[in-house]
């Protein structure tokens, strides 16, 4: 348990380093008043502190916060930290100054002397450093201690005091020397209903199990602990009618269809009827507890949504954001209105009018018709452009020609023109430039040209050149008068200059370059061998987006598409990368102490702009004494007259000391500004700023003869002549201190963002100033002036409009917001009102009250509205016509607003996930629902977590668990390849434990994951052959410099981290393959390989002899036929047995006993672990996931050292030596499944696999059972079987009726692309599908299912299997004297609490 001081000041810090220190000097001594304090006098003492530096707003988030523990991540990261020091023994603080310790102030001064000769420490992004000066050359004290106590104060007074001095750097790191375990929220725990059609249950009596009845709960109406202390004489008849009212009240009568139709409606409805502040807790109820409460529901209403959400959906929008939304739009901008200009390109062709596609439909409506995935539709419309921006001569000119041809050759739907950007002086001819010659070779055969062909005559690797032209004009066409077309006087040469000046105005990058609709490729995206895919895959992205518009009537027959392209918001006349970078500088208009001359100017800039209701403010900064910033102040004029929604500011930063002098114009201009009405101002500067007035006054002209008509002219004069320059010189020192110009730097601040300093050659033209307004207007500046105006607001709104914007637009990027609207909603929306006069969160539900969606978000929107002031809309969006049980499980999200105390003022234990007045009737199963990056496990319960029957539970069943890990994950890519490097290891751990977790790069996106915890973690290539052949370049998302070798990831938050490596093999290694044959993978696992001897042929012969078994098991049953399993292998080999378990979902019980049972039959074994991950399908059931985690991980569970393992089914019992299963020869497939027996003729009808879609998928093929099979691993990473089958099945998992069986259907569904080995039958026998002769022979015999008979698996496994009942009772006796043993060694010790850290 973190303390809650700790937490908070991390909460403080996420709003600065200075807020942090400050809040930590107040609450320094804070814990004496713990002492006499109750804990919740405390926790409010410390929320006071805190609301010093919080709005009251932030302390209902830090409420929040401190209940979810948010923070606790962070303070317990800086433990592990400090316990990779190690810390000095009995010091409850200490400080570490380059690797020495000290436990007191004393120890300082000596340990600063010999800090010089020791490396410094590394300091992390999140560590707190005490502001001071910013010297390198000083020794870091780290401080490790605990804030708000004694010994904390006593290091901080001394420690602050000399890093203000500049003599040291201190930085404060969290340690609290007795850190508890604790119990967490912000998870979900399902109660999922399971089928009893084959009885699955064990009949083994829990022990231990709480057998107190759970009598306090209130059961309609009846308070029966009152009630028993009341009549302690009718205690039985009392507990019969408790258990009568429960059943009566959660009827489970499996309902008929008709009755289930409109079950979602009439839940929505019993949810409207009732008083506004009960709805969300009665929607709670319902969707939480729905199997039990399906009967009750009556009325219905007709629900209505047209936000594109289909019935049932479930959305969530805060403030318009659409919460776990994750993919981003980036903003495209369009140039294509400019290319349309015929007298710029060359248009290979033409679909809508060109005879070679007369054959293909022309209607916009083919869009919507259903294709193949991946075909692209050849439709009668110049749907998708392509233009080639081309210097003739560059060789990459060549190769983009080429593939321009071959997408024609194809027929790909793709309309190619080329503008060719060559030199424009009139005087180059066609002799002289290669490019000027090709260009006007191109206009004299432009009616019959080949243009490939002329680049053929060019071989690989040259250039195009003027011998090559004149050669190809001379053979292609002899009559031709060379001198005609490509001479001086050529009369081909027209518009020659017209595409390199649409090049130079359209401010497009580097060539060559290309246009897809309009939208510039990427330099990086211009490389020819990539080019071809990435052009066919925006074809069939843009196909999308052209479907949408043809489906909202926005793109019809008579539309033409380059108009419909023209129409959308984000088409601009020019590009221009300073103003379209992401990367952008914002002033900041919020006052703090010391900006005076900032805001002096800011508010004598806003006396001359009018103050009509402008959506942007653009202000130019220069010397406008030189011609470019006369030319740019003219510029933005000229855009403001074209624009109503523009005013323009100037700031004069002259390069020299202003004097009377050299600020003549300036002086004009403002003198102007100050005195004139808005029009003559405008006309006057706008003449004072041409080059002749500017000669003008440089020959002597006087600046009153150059005053126009209708202006006043004594007012300019008077003004003019009083004008004094020391308002220059404030405006000169605000271009240095804030807009950080040197002298005479030009810059233009648009809405508070900087753009600038221009560099000396750099123009900033009238486009550029339209394409900066629209990228203003696009960010918030539209929406702001709309919400000002709305406020009726005269003075000053353009100064609020461009404030506002400003700081909106400075903040950081989120997601894209959204106004969504009802259309019907008198009897569909839930609305809850915001409490008057205070700021709220705008918060959006659309959702089904029956799905999980709800069954989660209800709790969230209570707690949400006890944390924040929200305007709350529910909108019930319905499904008609079910067919089936909505929900079939009970659900509890654990979340709860602020910290709970107990009537004695201490705090709880914790939130826990309660289950009241469950049905006794249905067998359940736990589910836990964590967030993405959590692994826990059970560790606590006696009873079968997989199979809960309450009808046959005496008391309560609790069950307790543990977050063990937080996952570390990652993507590793090649960067020679851009492939992920299959098989490469990475490990992870800490300085003084360098190896604590490995793991093994999945092909699939390169994924990796690591377990961990909170703290400091060092990532590395595994030692052996990964370290060997490759080296980490590059990574991202880490915690050290990008190219730093040592990657180092601190884990300090419950969400998830993500990092990126980029990886490349060792020079000498270039040919080396990690999966080669010939390799092995040594390291942490040559325990498996090698138990002994130094020889090597010793080491690799006793690696043979292991036989590594893989099973999984969940409930108690199927751990008790686990146990028979492993003994029944044991019983037949002689070679030593590694056993491999999925720890997942193993009970707290079997991870107790298997110790004991390796001890007694001397076999190893090892838990393994994998997370699903987040990209890959997930699956909802609990025996599903099982299922996938028999196949879809194989390549990743286990070591690269474990070659070959075999998987035997919990349920099976085994009658061979598995040793000649393992060596049996696979002939080069990467696995061996048994085919389903045939000999058992009763069950023919029930073999799904003879007809329909299995027949004709398998062939000749058998269909294989998934019960027991071999796996050569290192062929199945070799060709890359595990990503295959993830591939496939993330394919058809989409559809909830495929893959039936999953484990079995997803290899037999890929058996043509990766193959199986049919085992022998023998190898498995199973009653249901092979006859009564064939038992003899079985090596194995599976306790499979019966569809016929519905046999219960204990039964049938007394009856098939004589010996089972044998190894049954032995194992019984075994664990009943390891039983005994702990029941002894509990009697002779005191019990003591447990101190789990729990869920």
């Amino acid at each position: 348990m973190t303390p809650f001081l700790l937490e908070t000041s991390e909460f403080i810090g996420e709003d600065g380093n200075e807020k942090f220190w400050q809040f930590v000097d107040t609450v320094k001594e804070l814990t004496v008043y713990k002492q006499g304090e109750s804990v919740r006098s405390y926790y409010n003492l410390i929320l006071k502190k805190a609301g010093q530096f919080l709005t009251d707003l932030q302390v209902n988030l830090l409420r929040f916060a401190l209940a979810l523990r948010s923070y606790s991540p962070a303070v317990q990261a800086f433990q592990q930290i400090a316990s990779d020091e190690p810390p000095p023994e009995a010091c409850p603080a200490f400080i570490s100054i380059h690797g020495q310790h000290g436990c007191s102030t004393k120890d300082l001064k000596k340990l600063l002397k010999a800090a010089a000769g020791r490396p410094k420490p590394y300091l992390y992004n999140k560590d707190h450093t005490y502001p001071g000066f910013n010297k390198t050359d000083v020794p870091i004290v780290i401080l490790y201690a605990e804030i708000g106590t004694k010994k904390f104060t006593s290091f901080h007074k001394v420690l602050s005091e000399k890093a203000g001095e500049g003599t040291l750097i201190y930085v404060l790191r969290h340690f609290n020397p007795k850190p508890k375990k604790m119990l967490l929220s912000g998870y979900g725990v399902e109660l999922a209903i399971k089928s009893t059609e084959y009885k699955a249950v064990d009949d083994t009596k829990v022990k231990g199990a709480n057998a107190e009845e759970d009598n306090k709960d209130e059961v309609q109406g009846f308070v029966f602990g009152t009630l028993k202390k009341s009549h302690p004489e009718l205690e039985e008849q009392l507990v019969e009618l408790r258990r009568h009212l429960l059943e009566s009240t959660n009827d489970m009568v499996p309902l008929k269809v008709w009755e289930m139709q409109d079950l979602s409606v009439q839940a929505a409805a019993r949810i409207m009827s009732v008083p506004k502040f009960d709805a969300l807790k009665l929607m709670r109820d319902l969707s939480q507890n729905f199997p039990s409460k399906a009967r009750s529901e009556k009325s219905s209403y007709f629900l209505f949504l047209s936000i594109g959400v289909h019935p049932g959906d479930g959305e969530l929008f805060i403030n318009g954001l659409h919460i776990d939304l994750d993919i981003h739009n980036p903003f495209r901008y369009h140039v294509i209105r400019n290319i349309e200009n015929t007298s710029l390109r060359n248009w290979i062709n033409d679909i809508e009018n060109d005879p070679v596609y007369r054959n293909w439909p022309s209607g916009v409506q083919e869009l919507l018709r259903a294709t193949f995935p991946g075909v692209i539709r050849q439709i009668r419309h110049n749907l998708f452009n392509l233009v080639l921006f081309l210097d003739p001569v560059r060789e990459e000119s060549v190769e983009l020609v080429k593939l321009a041809e071959l997408f024609y050759k194809h027929k790909i739907p793709l309309r190619i023109g080329f503008v060719f950007v060559v030199d424009t002086k009139e005087e180059i001819d066609g002799f002289s430039d290669a490019g000027v010659g090709f260009f006007r070779l191109l206009n004299y055969i432009a009616d019959e040209y080949d243009l490939s062909q002329l680049y053929n005559q060019v071989e690989g690797g040259e250039t195009l050149s003027v011998d090559t032209i004149s050669a190809y004009l001379k053979r292609k066409f002899p009559k031709a008068k060379a001198e005609r077309i490509l001479g001086v006087e050529s009369e081909y040469d027209d518009k020659r200059q017209d595409g390199a000046l649409f090049y130079k105005k359209s401010g497009l990058g580097s060539l060559p370059l290309a246009l897809f609709n309009g939208v510039p490729l990427s330099p990086d995206e211009m490389d020819p061998d990539e080019l071809e895919t990435l052009i066919l895959q925006r074809i069939m992205d843009t196909t999308t987006t052209f479907q949408r518009a043809v489906f909202m009537g926005q793109l019809t027959e008579d539309s033409n598409v380059v108009d419909h392209l023209m129409e959308q918001a984000n088409v601009v006349p020019r590009m221009n990368p300073l103003i379209l970078s992401t990367d952008r500088k914002y002033l900041d208009f919020t006052s703090k102490p010391g900006d005076h001359l900032k805001l002096s100017i800011i508010d004598s800039l806003s006396i001359f702009l009018f103050y009509f209701n402008f959506a942007v403010t653009m202000w130019i900064a220069g010397d406008f004494e030189t011609v470019s910033g006369r030319k740019l102040l003219l510029g933005a004029l000229k855009r403001q007259k074209a624009s109503p929604g523009v005013r323009v500011g100037v700031i004069d930063n002259p390069s020299g000391k202003p004097s009377d002098d050299n600020t003549v114009l300036y002086r004009a201009i403002w003198a102007s500004l100050l005195t004139q009405k808005n029009k003559a101002a405008a006309e006057f500067v706008q003449k004072l700023l041409r080059e002749e007035s500017s000669q003008l006054l440089q020959k002597g002209t006087k600046m009153k003869d150059l005053l126009m008509q209708g202006m006043d002219r004594d007012a300019f004069e008077k003004k003019f002549n009083t004008l004094e320059v020391d308002f220059i010189r404030s405006q000169q020192l605000f271009c240095r201190d804030v807009l950080k110009l040197s002298p005479g730097q030009q810059a233009v601040i648009s809405n508070g963002r900087i753009l600038g300093p221009f560099e000396e050659q750099e123009e900033f033209t009238v486009e550029d100033f339209q394409l900066l307004e629209k990228i203003t207007l696009s960010s918030s500046a539209e929406k702001v002036k709309a919400k000002v105006k709305l406020m009726g607001m005269k003075a000053n709104a353009s100064d609020l409009v461009m404030k506002v914007d400003a700081l909106l637009t400075a903040a950081p990027k989120g997601e894209v917001r959204r106004d969504v609207h009802f259309i019907k909603d008198s009897h569909s929306v839930l609305r809850l009102s915001p409490r008057e006069n205070e700021v709220f969160y705008d918060v959006v539900a659309i959702v089904d009250p029956l799905t999980r969606e709800a069954q989660k978000m209800s709790p969230l929107l209570i707690v949400l509205s006890q944390v924040v002031n929200v305007r709350l809309q529910v909108f019930m969006n319905c499904r008609a016509k079910l067919s089936e049980m909505p929900l079939k499980s009970f659900y509890r999200f654990v979340l709860e607003s602020d910290v709970n105390f107990l009537a004695n003022n201490t705090v709880s234990p914790g939130p826990v996930a309660r289950f009241m007045e469950l049905p006794e009737s249905p067998l359940l199963t736990l589910i836990m629902i964590t967030p993405e990056s959590w692994m826990v496990q059970a560790v606590s319960s006696p009873h079968d977590l997989d199979n809960i029957h309450l009808q046959e539970v005496n008391g309560v069943v609790t069950a307790e668990y543990e977050l063990e890990h937080l996952l570390l994950e990652g993507h590793c890519f090649d960067l020679s390849t851009g492939q992920p490097p299959r098989g490469l290891q990475f490990t992870l751990g800490m300085s003084r434990d360098p190896l604590m977790y490995d793991t093994i790069v999945m092909a699939n996106l390169g994924y990796f994951q690591l377990k961990a915890n909170p703290g400091a973690w060092t990532l590395k290539l595994r030692k052996g052959r990964s370290e060997d052949i490759y080296q980490i370049l590059t990574h991202d998302g880490t915690d050290s410099p990008a190219d730093a070798g040592d990657v180092l990831v601190v884990l300090n938050s419950f969400h998830s981290k993500i990092v990126k490596v980029r990886v490349q093999k060792k020079a000498d290694k270039m040919n080396e393959d990690l999966l080669s044959e010939n390799s092995e993978s040594k390291g942490i696992w040559d325990s498996i390989a090698r138990c002994g001897g130094s020889k090597k042929d010793d080491g690799e012969k006793k690696k043979e002899d292991v036989l590594n078994i893989f099973s999984v098991a969940s409930g108690h049953l199927y751990e008790r036929f686990l146990r028979i399993m492993m003994l029944s292998v044991l019983r037949h080999t002689k070679t030593p047995v590694k056993f491999w378990f999925l720890k997942n979902y193993l009970s707290p019980s079997f991870k107790e006993t298997i110790a004991h049972m390796a001890e007694k039959y001397g076999f190893q074994y090892e838990l393994v672990q994998y997370k699903w991950p987040r990209w890959l399908h997930q699956q909802t059931e609990k025996q599903r996931i099982i299922w996938g985690y028999k196949i879809l991980f194989l390549d990743v569970l286990f070591p690269l050292a474990v070659d070959k393992i075999i998987f035997v089914d919990a349920d099976q019992i085994v009658r061979a030596d598995l040793k000649d299963l393992r060596d049996f020869d696979l002939e080069g497939a990467p696995y061996g499944y048994t085919p389903f027996c045939d000999s058992r003729r009763e069950m023919e009808g029930y073999r799904f696999w003879k007809s329909g879609y299995w027949a004709s998928h398998l062939g000749h093929r058998k269909y294989h059972i998934s019960a027991l099979y071999v796996v050569d691993l290192k062929k199945f990473r070799k060709i890359a079987a595990g990503d295959r089958l993830r591939g496939q099945y993330q394919a058809l998992s989409q559809d909830p009726n495929s893959l039936s069986n999953l484990d079995q259907d997803l290899p037999n569904n890929m058996i043509h692309q990766v193959a199986i080995k049919s085992l022998p039958q023998e190898w498995m026998w199973c009653e249901t599908w092979c006859d009564d002769t064939s038992k003899v022979s079985a090596k194995t015999i599976d306790l499979c299912n019966n569809p016929k008979t519905k046999e219960p698996k204990l039964t049938a496994a007394a009856r098939i299997v004589p010996e089972w009942v044998e190894y049954d009772n032995e194992i019984k006796q075994l664990l009943g004297r390891v039983q005994e043993q702990e029941d002894t060694a509990t009697q002779k010790q005191t019990p003591s609490p447990s101190q789990r850290d729990e869920l």
